[in-house]
């Protein structure tokens, strides 16, 4: 499968007074085209960080590098602002968190989409106009054609999610970012909103990165997984090798702490510890401390980054050794 976003070595770090803190430590990435890839682990791992660094929406404080990014073909870690915007506006659309105050109150849900597509898509108001009541439409939204002079408030958490998700597609992006965009929503509306960006995925050949804490929803929506910790990728694998086959003890500690679907009843077990300040990084492993089955050397030297298939590579000096089925499958 060709690559649509290839990063490599990838490190930003924060100014913090006289401390730098590190919040992505040299990280490889690929995004695949058409596939929809999830970026799991704790709050704090960095997963945003790493996404903001590659689009150049981070504050002036902090510093980005990278050996190389590659979208679609074409270098641009090297690129001015002006050029990342556009890149952002065309080729890159990003949905964030919160659906309850990523909208201006004061516009309608319209003007927002009528906005991009003027300003990206070089459409005249009367047109765009039609094309945000499209767009709405598509998003699953009833009633698109009173919706479009409505406001915020007058929308549900949900609609206002899909509005979110309309202003991104008016772009007509290659890659679609999706930051936690669930969170803010109950389990209904989640449900919802994950079968609406799995069937746009596919209806736009889109690749989606979908960033989340949370393990039970990347099950039902990626193809492929990269877990993080502590600004750095601990494992990344197809679905099914991450559900039944981990190699990371954070990652089996992540699914340990998740309940069952398949109705067996069985205690949670919840991750010891927290997770590392990034004012206090370790100089090994960044999960020593809260692991399990760590050893002298682990405080000392950060593992080796090691493949166990075309699709699967683990940072562990353990994995690979003996049966690294998932616990809760024995």
């Amino acid at each position: 499968m060709d690559h649509l976003l290839d990063v490599k070595n990838l490190r930003t770090l924060f100014h913090d007074g006289d401390s730098k803190l590190e919040a992505v430590r040299g990280i490889d990435l690929t995004v695949q085209k058409g596939e929809i890839l999830g970026i799991v682990g704790e709050s704090g791992s960095g997963k945003s960080v790493m996404v903001k660094s590659i689009l150049g929406i981070l504050p002036e404080h902090a510093k980005v590098d990278a050996d190389e990014i590659i979208l679609d073909g074409k270098h641009i870690e090297n690129l001015s602002k002006k050029e990342k915007r556009g890149i952002r506006g065309r080729d890159i659309a990003m949905i964030f968190q919160d659906p309850m105050t990523a909208l201006n109150p004061l516009k309608k849900s319209g003007d927002h989409l009528i906005e991009i597509l003027i300003r990206v898509r070089g459409m005249k108001k009367k047109e765009a106009k039609l094309e945000a009541i499209e767009l709405l439409k598509m998003v699953g939204i009833p009633s698109p054609e009173k919706r479009v002079d409505q406001y915020p408030h007058e929308f549900s958490g949900g609609m206002r999610q899909r509005v979110l998700i309309a202003m991104a597609l008016a772009c007509q992006p290659k890659l679609l970012i999706a930051d936690e965009p669930t969170t803010a929503l109950d389990v209904t509306i989640q449900a919802q909103i994950l079968e609406l960006l799995k069937k746009l995925q596919k209806e736009n050949d889109m690749s989606v990165v979908f960033i989340t804490h949370d393990l039970g929803v990347v099950a039902t929506i990626c193809s492929r997984i990269v877990v993080m910790y502590s600004g750095m990728v601990m494992e990344e694998g197809l679905a099914e090798e991450i559900f039944y086959s981990p190699k990371h003890p954070y990652t089996k500690a992540l699914l340990n702490s998740i309940p069952r679907v398949d109705g067996k009843k069985e205690r949670l077990k919840p991750i010891k510890g927290s997770a590392p300040s990034l004012k206090n990084l370790a100089k090994g492993c960044p999960f020593a401390d809260r692991c399990e089955m760590v050893m002298d050397k682990c405080y000392s030297e950060v593992p080796e980054y090691k493949s166990f298939s075309t699709t699967q590579k683990s940072r562990c000096f353990l994995a690979g050794e003996g049966d690294h089925q998932n616990d809760r499958d024995s």
